[in-house]
């Protein structure tokens, strides 16, 4: 009886509704659950569809919410809750808004055998085999064909749980020209997306200038177990200026989806603004995939290695371009042959004049470019990072240009010192900058500025000037982790203001207990298991090899490592005397970070990674020479309290933490 009610509803939904007149009955449950023949994944696909009451009796369109599942649950939305309470939610809330509701199907059959019923949305490692962008973009095709629906950007919204949260942050982050507003619930913090053997660990705080043009909302459980990878999230979003972001956090115990009317009552106020349907005149982009299509630029950045290639301040005026191994501070991948189409903001036949300025060669090259027939212009580069910009007819001038302080993330800075800051500004016009005004200054009481005010005499067209030497700052640090304060870089007569993230390291690192250097050797190490998620564990051996060198445990010219480190005790009760491997931050010109090993922490429920490093010291680095390097290791933990209660239950509850530990190590070449 339940298949025949199933294909019963589906064939309701497929011949009836697309043609429903005002005569006719909507079904009495609230919600269809259809199926349409997706020919990107060339099968059926499932989606659950809560139409407004008065669909069938107004000729109106409505604005729609695509609903993301977690992992294990599907479409139906009943894994979590046996049905009682997402549902009812989503259907109460259309049934007094104009809005149409989708909830769509993650479910990959080879992922559906194992754990809890099955990982949806083809997003680890091992994946790449069903892409879920392509075929998002195909179901919001059908949906709006097949519905009446308000089908410009701003109508249209994404929402989710866990992994369907991280996939309406991702998908919202890869097509934002395609989705207004995105809101998440407790969202899962990193998986991997990119072509097939070619992915890379993708976490949306890593990424938030995807979203500059999007309206964004976190909702974070007080008592969810991954709750401290949410707040992470948030804290992320909320320093990126140019997010339009709300968080709420909401007092429960489980992971789920809470505040769903309020959380949606965000997404209408999102429908009702019509900026969001403006096309920006300047943005950045962030990209895992070979061929992407963005605000109608097109893109194709092709190599044998996976990158993230990234747009930056892209305007009719130009464009930064550079790449990343991974995100945040990955090194460039040279190699990538990258193509860009520009959007047709140009005038056809004309001839335009393109600066070009190497990040790596710090030069500058000219070439002439022509807009095709239809205004694009087509830019031909690699991934070692440029500064593009655009001279000729109609293309509205740059201002000066802050060009990357540094290849990584963000500067990581001592306390108590005079620190000279690494800029350079870049004057992308083609006629000289006189006498041009750069201001630094701070809004947190830990930074004081000596030196905020400097004026460039002449910047020539296409040179940069470095004004190091002119801004001076200090910094003062507690004990701990790094401490993060943030600068701004002002040019008052050009109305150019960035913000300039600075990671301050304690003022008292202690060495470690102990380290150990693999260079190409083999050794065994105790390393911390966790027993379950009710807490206990202890040591286990693991026996590795790693590394490229003669093995003896010295970091020698020429030889790639890693470095463990032995602590006395890790975040959990049960971690004694185990050993981690090490994330390496140095500012040496010696080093270079060459890895990034992901492995995942131990009963990790959301797949979250511990990134350490592969370092390479280079051939020429000179006998004797004395390098400081930062080892940040994390420790994470299970903590179970079967003595708290929400309410009359007892809290079964294992909260997943996570914790950085810092130490200073002085490498000595030999």
């Amino acid at each position: 009886m339940r298949v025949a009610y199933c294909l019963l509803l589906t064939a309701c939904c497929l011949l009836l509704v697309p043609t429903l007149g005002p005569a006719a009955d909507l079904p009495r449950q609230p919600f269809l659950d259809c199926t349409y023949a997706s020919k990107v994944f060339n099968e059926d696909r499932h989606y659950r569809l809560f139409l407004p009451p008065d669909y069938n009796t107004s000729n109106n369109s409505y604005p729609v919410i695509y609903y993301f599942h977690g992992h294990s649950d599907r479409y139906t939305l009943e894994k979590y809750d046996d049905g009682k309470d997402t549902v009812p939610k989503i259907a109460a809330f259309v049934a007094t808004h104009p809005v149409i509701v989708v909830s769509v199907d993650g479910y990959v059959a080879r992922d559906y055998q194992g754990f809890y019923g099955g990982t949806p949305w083809d997003i680890m490692k091992n994946g790449g085999d069903y892409d879920f962008g392509p075929y998002f973009r195909e179901l919001v095709t059908y949906i709006d064909s097949t519905y009446r629906t308000l089908t410009s950007r701003r109508f249209r919204a994404t929402s989710g749980l866990s992994m369907g949260g991280f996939m309406s942050l991702y998908l919202s982050a890869r097509y934002p020209d395609l989705i207004g507003s995105a809101s998440s619930f407790n969202p899962g913090p990193e998986f991997y997306v990119g072509d097939k053997g070619q992915r890379v660990l993708w976490r949306p705080k890593d990424h938030t200038s995807n979203h500059s043009h999007t309206m964004v909302r976190l909702i974070r459980a007080s008592g969810d177990y991954i709750s401290q990878y949410t707040e992470e999230t948030h804290d992320a979003y909320a320093r990126a200026d140019n997010v339009d972001f709300e968080f709420r956090q909401d007092e429960y115990h489980r992971h789920w989806a809470t505040s769903i009317g309020e959380t949606f009552e965000f997404h209408m106020r999102a429908f009702a603004r019509p900026n969001l349907d403006n096309v920006p005149t300047t943005w950045d982009h962030d990209d895992a995939y070979q061929d992407f299509t963005v605000w109608n630029y097109h893109v194709k950045s092709i190599g044998s290695e996976p990158a993230i290639t990234c747009l930056e301040d892209v305007s009719q005026g130009g464009l930064r371009v550079t790449t990343r191994e991974w995100a945040p501070d990955g090194p460039p991948v040279a190699a990538r042959r990258i193509t860009i189409a520009t959007a047709p903001l140009y005038e056809p036949g004309a001839s335009y004049l393109l600066l070009d300025y190497s990040l790596s060669a710090n030069a500058t090259t000219k070439q002439t470019l022509h807009a095709a027939a239809d205004g694009r212009l087509t830019i031909s580069t690699d991934g070692a990072g440029h500064q593009f910009s655009i001279i000729g007819p109609g293309a509205s001038g740059q201002p000066p240009v802050l060009l990357p302080l540094i290849g990584r993330d963000v500067l990581r800075l001592p306390p108590n010192q005079d620190v000279k800051l690494p800029i350079r500004i870049y004057n992308p016009g083609s006629a000289a900058l006189a006498d041009v005004k750069v201001v630094l200054s701070s809004e947190y009481a830990t930074v004081q500025v000596l030196k905020g005010e400097v004026t460039i005499p002449k910047i020539e067209p296409g040179a940069s000037a470095d004004v190091s030497s002119g801004l001076l700052v200090r910094f003062t640090a507690g004990e701990g982790y790094f401490a993060r304060t943030r600068l701004t870089l002002g040019i008052p007569y050009y109305g150019v203001e960035k913000n300039i993230d600075v990671m301050v390291i304690p003022e008292n690192v202690p060495p470690p207990m102990e380290v150990m250097i693999m260079d190409g050797r083999t050794n065994t190490f105790n390393v911390f298991r966790q027993k379950g998620n009710q807490g206990g564990g202890g040591s286990v051996p693991r026996k590795v090899s790693e590394g490229k060198g003669n093995g003896n445990g010295l970091l020698e010219p020429g030889e790639e490592a890693t470095i463990w480190v032995h602590l006395h005790q890790g975040m959990d009760p049960f971690d004694k005397n185990n050993w981690y491997r090490a994330k390496v931050y140095s500012d040496s010109p010696w080093v270079t970070e060459v890895g990034n090993m992901e492995e995942q922490k131990q009963l990790e429920w959301t797949s979250g990674m511990e990134r350490t490093s592969v370092i390479r010291l280079s051939p020429n680095t000179p006998h004797g020479t004395r390098i400081q390097l930062l080892l940040d290791n994390e420790s994470w933990s299970y903590v179970w309290t079967p003595d708290v209660r929400y309410g009359v239950e007892k809290l079964y509850q294992a909260r997943q933490f996570h914790t950085h530990h810092l130490h200073r190590l002085e490498l000595v070449v030999p």
